[in-house]
């Protein structure tokens, strides 16, 4: 589940440092591998050129090269221009609760490419970068912070955006008491002029379009007052932002080392101390979702999450989250549905993959596009690379399947995956090692188990393990039968198909 702080830096790195793509491939008729690995942890884990352990509060920055602006979103635009793509992977910009939490009230986050000349050029005009500055939806400039000789530093960067939404709160309550005191004096058009003034900053500051859609209705004027104004909002200063972030750590580490009580204890407290921070909530429904098979309130959180201003990052995993629950309930378009404004939020390469396990049941050359967006996002994922390595050994080559396979074969997240390559290899007894890995090492839950095994009995990479009695064995506990969706089963199709990866794969080397 790639695609939070690293997507951006990836394609940064690979603008700055290594141009094209390391892999790319086609899809075969393989109807759940790929999914399946790289669940939990929030849905933000590091990619190339990131730390070794995931973050929490990983900042959603989009990349903006040549000839993109940043979109007018009603809000603040904080644009970021690094120097080079090691200072941008280096920073504590990445990895911010502030910026993380501001990016869910309309402020976007952007960075700059060095190349894209007509930012830098107005922003910029000495050419001197690593900078940050704060605009208005129209990119009229509001503040900024420059590099020192130590560098640019998050904290200022922090404080010049808090310092100026900050202000614009300030000033939106001296609205609000403005209009008051013109609905009192008997100017009530005056008055409605000004609340909806408030009003339209509803994203920005929720609890003050609120209050003025109270003083509109009592004016006469038919307002809703939409979820998001009713969500509490973040606490951002005092002492419970740093303990917040010190529970919720502790809970990532917990999960890492598979302790997924006790990660789910953390990422409850760290809830009750900020029901405002949708973090906590993206945390608690993945692990329900992808550890304890607690689907229902896995479900109720992402959808409470949704409700709230969120940051893109944590819409996209709730949104993710709800479609892969909704595919594996038989509800194909609304789950498909779900994956694309996911990917609209934000974009996972999680999210692409379960794209392409999607369409390769139907269009492979579709399938084939999502899985290059994913690769495009992080072409060193693990992840990504297992996935592809199954379609090389679809395509007979057998030694560069094999090679990435062992490569990765320490990642017990992707055991499933491994398997699927093993199966495809001829590998049987690797194969359902590998099986059995993930049913009884990585996951720890029944209901969780349960579903894979169905799955497994379903996925047409273990065709060579069917009749085996140990596949059999090893997958006795499902608990459903998953109907299988319509194939694109042909032989010929499948082989065109892997050849068409390997094709790919050979370019990009």
């Amino acid at each position: 589940m790639y695609g939070s702080r690293q997507s951006s830096m990836s394609i940064l790195a690979r603008r700055l440092v290594v141009p094209g793509i390391l892999l790319a491939c086609a899809t075969p008729a393989l109807p759940t591998c790929g999914g399946g690995g790289g669940g939990g942890r929030g849905g933000a884990q590091p990619g190339i050129g990131g730390p070794q352990q995931a973050e929490v509060y990983v900042v959603p920055w989009k990349l903006y090269a040549p000839g993109q602006t940043p979109p007018a979103n009603g809000g603040f635009i904080l644009q970021w221009f690094p120097s080079s793509a090691d200072e941008s992977r280096k920073s504590r910009l990445q990895v911010s609760r502030v910026l993380s939490l501001y990016a869910g009230k309309c402020v976007a986050m952007a960075i700059i490419t060095p190349d894209n000349k007509p930012l830098v050029d107005k922003y910029a005009p000495d050419g001197k970068l690593s900078l940050a500055v704060l605009t208005d939806s129209a990119g009229v400039e509001i503040a900024r912070v420059a590099a020192t000789p130590k560098g640019l530093d998050a904290y200022d960067v922090e404080k010049m955006v808090s310092k100026n939404l900050d202000a614009k709160e300030d000033a939106l309550k001296a609205q609000i008491k403005e209009a008051k005191a013109k609905a009192e004096a008997g100017d009530k058009d005056a008055a409605i002029a000004i609340y909806k003034q408030v009003l339209e900053q509803k994203c920005l500051f929720p609890s003050k379009a609120k209050d003025a859609a109270k003083g509109l209705q009592k004016l006469g004027v038919t307002v809703e007052i939409s979820a998001l104004m009713e969500a509490p909002e973040p606490i951002l200063k005092g002492a419970v932002p740093k303990e917040i972030e010190r529970v919720m750590t502790r809970g990532l580490r917990a999960e890492e080392r598979g302790e997924y009580l006790a990660a789910r204890s953390l990422y409850k407290q760290a809830h009750q101390m900020d029901p405002g921070d949708p973090v906590p909530m993206r945390f608690l429904g993945e692990l329900y979702r992808h550890h304890t098979g607690e689907w229902d309130l896995s479900k109720e959180t992402f959808r409470a999450l949704l409700d709230m201003n969120a940051d893109p990052l944590s819409r996209a995993v709730a949104l993710h989250g709800l479609g892969k629950m909704t595919v594996h309930a038989g509800q194909y378009e609304e789950g498909l549905s779900m994956f694309q404004q996911s990917i609209d939020a934000y974009p996972l390469a999680l999210t692409y993959r379960n794209m392409a396990v999607f369409w390769n049941e139907w269009d492979h050359v579709k399938a084939e596009g999502f899985m290059r967006k994913a690769l495009e996002l992080d072409p060193k994922d693990p992840y990504n690379l297992v996935f592809a390595a199954a379609y090389l050994a679809e395509a007979g080559k057998k030694d560069e399947a094999r090679k990435i396979a062992k490569a990765n074969e320490p990642l017990l997240s992707a055991s499933y995956n491994l398997a699927a390559v093993y199966s495809l290899l001829g590998e049987k007894d690797k194969a359902l090692a590998m099986l059995h890995r993930h049913f009884y090492r990585y996951e720890r839950f029944t209901a969780v188990r349960e579903k894979e095994m169905a799955e497994a009995r379903a996925d047409v990479v273990f065709a060579s393990l069917k009749a085996d009695p140990r596949f059999i064995a090893l997958t006795k506990s499902l608990s459903v039968n998953y109907s299988e969706p319509r194939r694109r089963s042909a032989a010929m199709q499948r082989k065109e198909a892997a050849a068409d990866a390997y094709s790919l794969y050979a370019q990009g080397r």
